[in-house]
């Protein structure tokens, strides 16, 4: 037996350090998921049963599931939902493009430059502070009622975490490695290519996410305030005749079409930033 066997050996099991893991960590995840949205669905049913809010207002649970095989139904036959979706589907795909182009360079700008962070950066922040959804009008008079005013204005929308995201991803690069690159007589963009754009992956690709589920809110207030063929409309003459299950049913369509863009988005992070260990919120929400 060694010394260090002994040493083992010697220590009581009581001193051992464990991690307690309560049980509803050990509880599967489909398992904790499922039961939270039955959770749900009783309480939605109670609060419809007892009319507690109009029924007007607030459908019931099975009303809603039966309209969503109805809209299902529509979008697999190829009706006239199927021909809205794919527009609002252009709509936030052209919007998210733009804002990540956009939003890139202008964190590029703001990360890499004095001019940019002083004079730039404080302009960025104003434009993002003000009501956005102001904004459809004017987008609707200076690009007209066709599909152009929702993609401007869901990529006005989505445009400025991925700003922020690649500006403190630029920022994160070790000061050390820095000045490596210096030492070795590295130029300013080779340290930009070859240093601080890999290593601040991990911060754009937040910023992604963050463009990817704003994108989809754009689209659909543009549709909202400024007409269009999209689901956005289906939703606004939906509420108009109060045929509200239908209006449930339709967001839940497209709070999967935002999902869809955000997994888009995990994957690719996941594909071309492999040695980032994500968080476990960020894990979880890319599974």
């Amino acid at each position: 037996m060694t010394q260090a066997q002994v040493v083992a050996s010697a220590i009581p099991e009581q001193t051992i350090w464990k991690e307690h893991v309560s049980w509803i960590d050990r509880v599967p995840r489909w398992v904790s998921m499922l039961a939270l949205l039955i959770a749900f669905l009783i309480v939605w049913q109670i609060v419809y049963f007892v009319e507690l809010v109009s029924p007007i207002i607030l459908p019931s649970p099975l009303e809603t599931i039966e309209d969503l095989f109805v809209v299902g139904k529509n979008l697999l036959t190829g009706d006239y939902m199927l021909a809205a979706l794919w527009i609002t589907t252009q709509e936030v795909a052209l919007g998210f493009l733009i804002a990540v182009v956009l939003g890139f360079g202008l964190g590029v700008l703001v990360g890499e430059t004095a001019f940019g962070e002083r004079a730039v950066m404080p302009y960025l922040v104003a434009i993002n502070t003000m009501p956005k959804v102001a904004f459809a009008p004017l987008f609707v008079s200076w690009l007209g009622f066709g599909i152009a005013s929702k993609v401007a204005l869901a990529a006005f929308i989505a445009f400025f975490p991925v700003i922020v995201g690649t500006a403190a991803g630029l920022h994160a690069a070790d000061q050390n490695a820095r000045m490596l690159f210096k030492t070795m007589g590295a130029s300013r963009w080779q340290t930009l290519v070859q240093l601080k754009l890999p290593i601040g992956m991990p911060h754009f690709f937040s910023g992604l996410k963050n463009a990817a589920v704003l994108v989809v809110v754009g689209a659909v207030v543009g549709e909202f305030l400024g007409g269009g063929k999209g689901f956005g409309e289906l939703i606004r003459v939906a509420a108009a005749q109060l045929n509200t299950p239908r209006v449930f049913s339709l967001i839940i369509y497209l709070s999967l079409l935002g999902l869809a863009t955000f997994w888009i988005v995990a994957w690719a992070q996941r594909r071309f930033v492999f040695w980032h260990k994500e968080s476990v919120t960020e894990e979880t929400l890319a599974q």
